[in-house]
């Protein structure tokens, strides 16, 4: 009996906490947790020129949260960009918002109904943006994850800060990484310097915008480019500097001792161009016309003569120009150099003497007209400089 009262007692210890657990509330699903949806293409806003990212943070299928994120032309067909980033209310399907453009200070109007539609979404509006007013009517518009979002981001400039050697990037091309309100004061801070800015990285970006930096390319001499490197880095706003991709391909280099091209730390650059020009006179079948080093960029440009076969009786001139780059073979100090040779670029026009022929060259304005052979200069200047070709397999010189 007193076995039988001790086990009833027990029982009856145990059966609160047995019912507090059958009555614990349930976990919170996962339905109901907050999640991050984006929308990357909204068609038609700004003429279907606008960058568009729509953030939508929601609870299961409820909109809690919106920002629209819209960068765009200032004017039809401009480059520069303006953009503007609008917190939105949520008001059942209607989102809407006001706020200002970031460089022109405009104001901006958003009103937008959003609608489910199977799998996808359409918006339909108006965005006004000063003056101008745009029609929204979008449909088909598929979201993304907070993950996929991301990873579509995700850019590279490929700017180096150290690299191993030349065999990645090239050495006359440095990419500078500055933030926004400091790019301009970089750029002056280049002028009257040796050297070229891509002009094509003047414009800014939408990915620039969002990110509030900018990278500036530029081409200088590669006996310069580690100097600029150390002094961008030191300058106001510049978040990186280095070398990035440039003219060099490393099917068209040889390297080879640097010791009977240098007077002491210089090149030796008339016998550097005797020697090119000499190889290629005889690969081309070309008489050597011309040399000349840009200052700025440090490439040598090479114009050789010959007589055209295409109707060779009536005299014509082929020009063939070359361009080619010499460098050392990697950042700091080495013992040997790089020449990269560019493919022959060859017109033709009549240079007898008396009324000339015009010709028209239809061939020079196909883009994708193969390049002109070279009947193996490459390999005439690896074995006149007793060099190394790349070998792509082993990434490696052999």
């Amino acid at each position: 009996m007193r076995a039988l009262l001790f086990c009833l007692a027990g029982l009856a210890m145990a059966l609160p906490d047995f019912a507090f657990a059958q009555t614990k509330p349930p976990a919170k699903s996962a339905s109901n947790a907050n999640e991050v949806r984006y929308f990357t293409a909204i068609d038609g806003l700004m003429d279907g020129n606008a960058d568009v990212v729509l953030k939508e943070t929601r609870m299961g299928k409820t909109v809690t949260a919106a920002v629209l994120d819209v960068c765009y032309p200032v004017a039809k067909g401009s480059d520069r960009k303006d953009r503007f980033v609008a917190n939105l209310a949520i008001n059942g399907q209607t989102l809407s918002g006001t706020t200002q453009s970031i460089a022109d200070k405009l104001p901006v109007t958003v009103k937008l109904l959003r609608k489910p539609t199977g799998d996808t979404f359409e918006f339909r509006g108006q965005i006004n943006v000063g003056q101008s007013v745009t029609e929204v009517a979008s449909t088909e518009n598929s979201d993304l994850s907070e993950k996929e979002f991301q990873e579509n981001q995700t850019s590279d400039d490929g700017i180096t800060a150290n690299p191993k050697d030349f065999s990645e990037v090239s050495p006359e091309s440095v990419g500078v990484r500055v933030k926004l309100d400091a790019a301009l004061d970089f750029l002056k801070s280049l002028k009257g310097q040796d050297l070229e800015v891509s002009l094509s990285s003047l414009g800014v970006s939408c990915d620039a915008l969002r990110a509030g930096q900018q990278t500036i390319n530029i081409n200088i001499d590669p006996e310069r480019s580690a100097a600029l490197i150390a002094k961008a880095k030191a300058s106001p706003g510049v978040v990186a500097a280095g070398w990035t991709s440039g003219v060099v391909e490393m099917d068209r280099t040889i390297r080879f001792s640097a010791a009977d091209w240098r007077d002491g730390d210089k090149l030796n650059r008339d016998k550097l161009a005797a020697a090119i020009s000499g190889v290629l006179a005889t690969t081309l079948v070309a008489k050597a016309s011309s040399s000349a080093w840009d200052a700025n960029t440090g490439k040598l440009k090479l114009t050789l003569k010959r007589p055209s076969q295409i109707f060779p009786a009536l005299g014509l001139t082929e020009t063939v120009e070359v361009t080619a780059l010499v460098s050392p073979d990697k950042p700091g100090a080495t013992d040997r150099l790089m020449l990269w040779i560019g493919s022959p670029a060859i017109s033709t026009a009549d240079e007898t003497s008396g009324p000339k022929l015009n010709l028209a060259d239809e061939s020079s304005l196909d883009e994708e007209a193969e390049q002109k052979d070279d009947n193996g200069s490459v390999d005439a200047l690896a074995k006149e400089f007793k060099g190394q070709r790349w070998d792509g397999d082993k990434n490696d010189w052999k």
